[in-house]
């Protein structure tokens, strides 16, 4: 054997060897098998081999899979198919491991490749046989049984069992309590997935079980390209020869550290450095051939050791500086099961394994006397339920002393539920969790990882089976306790099966149709979804089902292993290693300039300035590459998103088209330009938006009008006060020639103007009526407050001195007038902001002394004293007023705010008191004024009081009757604020109510107590008459009067009672019947008009118009006075009354209606009384009277009025006949309804008569519809004998239509 000193690729199928001199020791041995290689239709899987003699008897028929026993299917078109070189890869650099998976130490002692690979891989495998005895007795196969006591759980210190929790049913509680209860009901968060259009293999998962996908928003979109997916060129390559050349068979599991070994179906495991270059070839065809493939690997923590699963059961170590097998084990558990898992912990000396039997075993490495030897412990029986999936906490170096990592804590998911337990300093069940229902084909899954949760760093463990991930937080306290929370779950709608971790905050998720699900857990947001079925993963399905050893498992782990991976899958140093059936890609976050860059190209600008402006304000999730703190990140962010700016200008002004309508480019430049303006102030970049940015953009004046236009909104909302001068004269001539006057005129207000021409843009405003563009343009560019000034009164002053209306532009140039002046005396600038405090006394002093000039500077020879205080009082006294009013509030009680105070009101009441072309409303404005003024505690002011006097004059003068209402008004106002003081009263009464203003009358007696006095101002004021009722009823009622002024007002009120009857008998009735109810006899007695004691008597007495009738106590006489007079008034009234009225006599009432012919309310009352028979015979009197009246010749238009009230009176009586038939004997209903039939069929008897031949269908009708309503009551073999005796011969044709009618009847 020599060995090998340089190896180098030919191609990928062809490997050029260089043997070494003869000393080197050697690594491995690799056999060389020329067999045909077949795979089944499972990617992973090999069918069995055929010596050359046999293929050609064998073509065309099926052999089974060495891997899973099945026939082969036809095999499907699978992308990524061909040669490795023909895909295409990041190259050898794209694997970079994070510099803690690889210490300085631990690189200094890996051999190079020229060192390590001692054997030829191409010599012939005809004449290699393992040398050295150690080697064969490692490889012995051991046969002896092993006693099942063996494999039972052991006890433990502190129940419960692993045994117990096994016993257990899957509808038991679980055994731990959470934390935080409120996160058991979390809702689903939004995540997304795509249709793939081909798997990679037919155990990609069952599209049966995918739920229905909701149609979301692209996360790219948002976060452009998160993870990178690449092709590991030099690995893949090899492995693809490797099988070939040496027959090292399919990749069948990977683990990653700082080396990456992949195993391999013909057992060999393949370990290779960062670099792609393979560092060792351990094992051999042969071991191989009696293990079978390798199912698990596992490399320790600081990479020296691997570990190697077989298919058959066997477990070997290897020493990965020399290459040197350490260990081989087989009987570490039961024969005849796989190996799914084996797992170091952060102790070199331990590991767990996990068989297909679903038994999990301790393993405990030690050398005694030179001897390495390995113990087994078995920590779970597949007996009492299989366990799938194992999972050890591992910590960084960084964290080996974190308190949790002394337990040694392990994770196992079975079949049923998850345990965590702990393996030092002694056995211990920590937790179990149920999975509660769930699809039994799906995966369950573990994984740990330490993350920060407030402020602490605490290992968390992620499991799920199916579409749930569950979060649990281990934490200890101070005390030492141990506390398992429950975190926020993440709900999917798809089966997972694979969860990894690639840092803290970001997890990966596999689903069962090979799609990737990048994660943020924190928002639970989906970042980005990656097709993966190009990688063609490998699935661990036959060490699930154990074919290799016969296939002795459960239906159901087999059912599980469809979908199982874990081999195939493995993460290390925020990388995440997938294996396929021919390559081995890696994924790892992109950087965040890498992020920028890859949305730059695919032209996706606008997204890659959205994802560098999170970057920038540290929104982004999965952040990668930024270092330093925060300023200097988003300063070199800040250098990265303007080149990109400059990159998206340009392509701004390229796509533009060339032709078609201007509207066109328009909206290209509507959709492009804005982005440029909002980051580059977003950026605080105006020196650059307004020097390069609009320079390229002002090549073409569309996109210049576009960019002026987009600086609207930044300016209105004050986040753009300054611009180069040149930007602000287009800006201003733009929206000039596109009319935009209102807009230019909001930004004009919000804008820096000081470097433009002011006069031409004061005329601009002028001219286009911007007036508070103009006042602005005065006040910020010149410090000048009194030009705006002067330049509107000009324009409304004439018209208003003349008496003229102003027309409405006028008006709003007046009503800005009188705002501005409020804003300068109150130290604000017009039309937002604040004046600068230095300048605010100035201000105010300038503009008082403006307003109070005894003539204006052009004044005419004609113009009356102060005209600028009298065009604001003619425009609008009161605001103006108003206006003085804050003012005076403002101002500091000093000598001059005090002069000043006192010579404004001087200036008003000359104006306005001296001239009689002001109305009352506006001198009353006055006075109230300075009533107000006058009331304040800290009064300074001086008002002669005979000018008060005047006013009262002029308010009150008997012989104006114009404006009655406003000038009481004015009055009333004056006195409210205080002038009250200001007059005699004992003068005011008698003005007032000369004037008939009786609300100043209330007012003043109100004050003096007289509250009787009131009534008389209610009742006299014609406005407010009805008013008066709510007031006497709250005086009555409301606490707070004393008794001798309740009882001067009910008084009053019994006083007027007449009269407040005639205002409302309503209102009236409901008082009487709250304050007055021991009166209403009297009150009845004293009222002579009969008519107003009807309406009285009907408001009072009748429930329906509202008075609880409960509270009334009153002979009957009065409800029966109240009939008769509602018998004489409204008549048609009465029966509807009697039904709802109670307390009246019946024999009395009976005699009123008698009395006045009322014979329905006769009837009524006697059937109420009792009387049936009597109430009987008063209608049917009405009917036969009617129907008398039908025998005669009457007018056609009086017929069918007449045949409709007979119709009614008749149903009237069928229907009193029908109420008490019910409680009268034969004879007395008989007495009922014959009398009724005969007086309906008598007028039959006169056919004759040619005015009763016209009716007789109608009354055959009414005459049927008796017999028809009596047959209920009266037998009717006596209905049709009183039919043949009572009628008479001549009208036998109608005798015979009556029997007839009778007869159905009968029947």
């Amino acid at each position: 054997m020599r060995a090998v000193c340089s190896l180098r690729w030919i191609d990928p199928r062809s490997l050029a060897v260089v043997a070494a001199g003869v000393g080197a020791s050697p690594v491995t041995a690799a056999r060389r098998l020329f067999l045909p290689v077949r795979s089944c239709s499972r990617l992973g899987h090999r069918r069995s081999n055929l010596p050359s003699s046999d293929a050609g008897r064998a073509a065309g028929s099926a052999h089974r899979c060495a891997i899973c026993g099945r026939y082969p299917t036809a095999q499907r078109a699978l992308f990524g198919r061909g040669e490795p070189e023909g895909t295409r890869v990041e190259g050898p650099g794209e694997l970079e491991m994070e510099p803690e998976s690889l210490s300085a130490e631990q690189g200094a002692s890996l051999p190079g490749p020229a060192e390590e690979l001692g054997t030829l891989l191409g010599q012939d495998a005809a004449l290699r046989k393992l040398s050295g005895g150690e080697l064969d007795r490692e490889l012995e196969s051991k046969s002896d049984l092993i006693d099942d006591k063996e494999f039972d759980i052991p006890q433990v210190d502190t129940p419960p069992t692993l045994e117990s929790i096994l016993n257990e049913t899957d509808d038991e509680e679980e055994s731990f309590v959470l934390e935080d209860p409120s996160l058991l009901n979390i809702d689903n968060i939004d995540t997304h997935s795509y249709d793939t259009s081909s798997l990679a293999s037919s155990d990609s998962g069952d599209r049966t079980h995918l739920k229905r996908k909701k149609k979301l928003l692209d996360s790219f979109s948002l976060h452009g390209s998160v993870v990178r997916l690449s092709l590991l060129k030099g690995i893949s390559a090899q492995i693809v020869s490797a099988a070939d050349k040496v027959d090292a068979g399919l990749p069948t599991a990977i683990a990653a550290s700082s080396l990456i070994a992949v195993g391999t179906s013909h057992g060999l495991a393949l370990i290779f450095d960062p670099n792609q270059a393979l560092r060792l070839c351990l094992g051999s065809t042969a071991v191989g051939a009696q293990y079978g493939a390798i199912s698990a690997l596992s490399i320790n923590n600081d990479c020296s050791r691997l570990l190697c699963g077989f298919a058959k059961g066997q477990i070997t170590m290897w020493d990965l500086a020399s290459g040197k097998l350490l260990r081989s084990i087989t009987d570490a558990h039961p024969p005849g099961t796989a190996i799914l898992h084996i797992k170091f912990t952060d102790d070199p000396t331990l590991a767990i394994c996990n068989d297909s039997g679903g038994s999990v075993f301790e393993l405990s490495f030690k050398r005694v006397m030179g001897v390495r030897t390995c113990e087994s412990r078995c920590l779970f029986s597949g007996s009492k339920g299989e366990v799938c999936c194992i999972e050890p906490l591992h910590a960084k170096t960084e964290l080996r002393d974190h308190p949790i990592t002394q337990y040694s804590l392990l994770a196992m998911a079975s079949l049923t539920k998850i345990l965590v337990i702990g393996l030092k300093p002694s056995l211990k069940v920590w937790m179990t969790f149920p999975y509660g229902r769930m699809d039994p084909s799906s995966v369950p899954l573990l994984a740990w990882h330490f993350v920060a949760v407030q402020n602490s760093v605490n290992p968390m463990l992620a499991f799920c089976r199916g579409d749930v991930v569950h979060f649990l937080l281990v934490k200890r306290d101070d005390s030492g306790a141990i506390h398992v929370t429950k975190q926020k779950q993440l709900h999917l709608h798809y089966d997972l099966i694979n969860f990894t971790w690639i840092n803290s905050r970001t997890v990966v998720l596999l689903d069962s149709v090979e799609k990737l699900h990048v994660i943020d857990r924190q928002t639970q947001e989906e970042l980005e979804t990656i097709e993966i079925s190009e990688v063609q993963l490998v699935y661990n399905s036959s060490h699930f089902k154990s074919l290799a050893t016969g296939g002795n498992v459960s239906q159901a782990l087999a059912l599980v292993g469809e979908k199982a991976c874990y081999q195939s899958i493995s993460s290390c140093g925020g990388q995440i290693f997938y294996l396929g059936t021919k390559s081995v890609h890696v994924m790892m976050i992109r950087s965040w300039r890498e992020r920028v860059d890859h949305l730059l190209k695919q032209d996706c600008l606008t997204e890659a300035l959205a994802l560098a402006w999170s970057f920038h304000e540290g929104k982004a999730k999965a952040v990668v590459g930024l270092s330093g703190d925060a300023n200097k990140r988003k300063a070199v962010i800040a250098d990265r998103m303007v080149e990109i700016l400059f990159h998206y200008a340009d392509r701004t002004l390229k796509k533009c088209p060339d032709q078609g309508k201007i509207q066109v480019m328009e909206q290209h430049f509507q959709d492009m330009v804005p982005v440029t303006v909002d980051y580059c102030l977003l950026l605080q970049r105006t020196d650059l938006l307004f020097s390069q940015m609009y320079d390229k953009l002002s090549e073409n004046s569309v996109a210049k009008g576009v960019f002026l236009e987009c600086l609207e909104p930044y300016i209105l909302s004050d986040k753009l006060m300054g611009m180069t001068a040149q930007v602000m004269k287009d800006l201003l001539l733009h929206y000039q020639d596109k009319n935009l006057m209102e807009d230019m005129e909001a930004c004009i207000v919000h804008m820096d103007i000081t470097s433009l021409d002011i006069q031409q843009v004061v005329l601009l405003c002028w001219e286009n009526h911007l007036y508070d563009a103009m006042i602005y343009v005065y006040n910020s560019g010149m410090n000048d407050f009194i030009s705006p000034m002067e330049k509107l009164f000009k324009v409304i002053a004439p018209p208003l001195n003349a008496g003229k209306s102003l027309t409405d532009e006028k008006v709003v140039m007046g009503n800005k007038l009188l705002v501005y002046i409020s804003c300068c005396l109150a130290g604000r600038a017009y039309p937002l902001g604040d004046i600068p405090e230095d300048l605010v006394p100035l201000v105010k002093n300038q503009v008082f002394e403006f307003l109070i000039r005894l003539h204006s500077a052009e004044a005419s020879a004609d113009e009356e004293v102060y005209p600028y205080v009298r065009t604001l009082l003619h425009f609008d006294t009161r605001e103006f007023l108003n206006v003085l009013a804050l003012t005076f509030e403002d101002f500091k009680n000093d000598k001059q705010a005090v002069e000043y105070q006192q010579r404004i009101v001087d200036i008003l009441l000359k104006v306005m008191v001296e001239n009689s072309d002001f109305t009352p409303s506006q001198v009353g404005c006055l006075f109230t004024f300075l009533a107000r003024q006058l009331a304040k505690p800290n009064n300074t002011l001086f008002v002669n009081r005979t000018l008060f006097d005047q006013v009262l004059e002029f308010l009150c003068s008997p012989d104006d009757d114009s404006r009655h209402s406003e000038r009481q008004q004015v009055l009333l106002e004056l006195l409210q604020v205080g002038g009250i003081v200001q007059f005699e009263e004992n003068r005011l009464i008698p003005m007032a109510e000369k004037a008939e203003f009786y609300q100043i009358c209330e007012f003043m007696y109100e004050r003096e107590h007289l509250y009787d006095k009131i009534i008389d101002c209610y009742l006299r004021d014609p406005v407010r008459k009805e008013e008066v009722f709510n007031y006497i009823h709250n005086i009555l009622s409301i606490p707070g009067y004393s008794a001798e002024e309740k009882q001067s007002v009910w008084q009053k009120a019994m006083k007027h009672i007449e009269e407040l009857l005639l205002l409302s008998p309503n209102k009236a009735a409901d008082l009487i019947a709250t304050h007055f109810d021991d009166q209403i006899e009297g009150i009845i007695k004293n009222l002579q008009d009969q008519f107003l004691l009807f309406q009285f008597l009907r408001s009072l007495l009748d429930p329906r118009e509202g008075i609880n009738q409960d509270t009334l106590q009153m002979s009957p006489c009065v409800t029966e006075q109240f009939i008769e007079l509602l018998c004489h008034y409204s008549p048609d009234q009465v029966l509807e009354t009697l039904q709802v009225l109670e307390f009246y006599r019946l024999e009395e009432t009976i005699q009123i209606t008698q009395k006045h012919l009322l014979h329905e309310a006769s009837s009524y009352l006697l059937e109420k009384k009792g009387d049936v028979h009597g109430a009987f015979l008063v209608m049917l009197e009405q009917l036969r009277s009617k129907l008398l009246v039908l025998t005669r010749e009457i007018e056609e238009s009086t017929e069918l009025h007449l045949l409709k009230d007979i119709e009614d009176t008749l149903v009237k009586i069928i229907a009193l006949c029908q109420r008490n038939s019910h409680s009268l004997n034969q004879q007395q209903r008989e007495a009922l309804w014959f009398p009724l039939l005969e007086a309906m069929m008598s007028p039959q008897k006169l056919s004759s008569s040619t005015a009763l031949c016209q009716y007789s269908e109608p009354l055959k009708s009414l005459t049927m519809q008796v017999l028809n309503n009596m047959a209920a009551f009266i037998a009717l073999p006596s209905i049709l004998q009183r039919i043949l005796q009572e009628l008479m011969v001549p009208w036998a044709e109608s005798k015979g239509e009556m029997i007839w009618g009778v007869w159905p009847l009968l029947l």
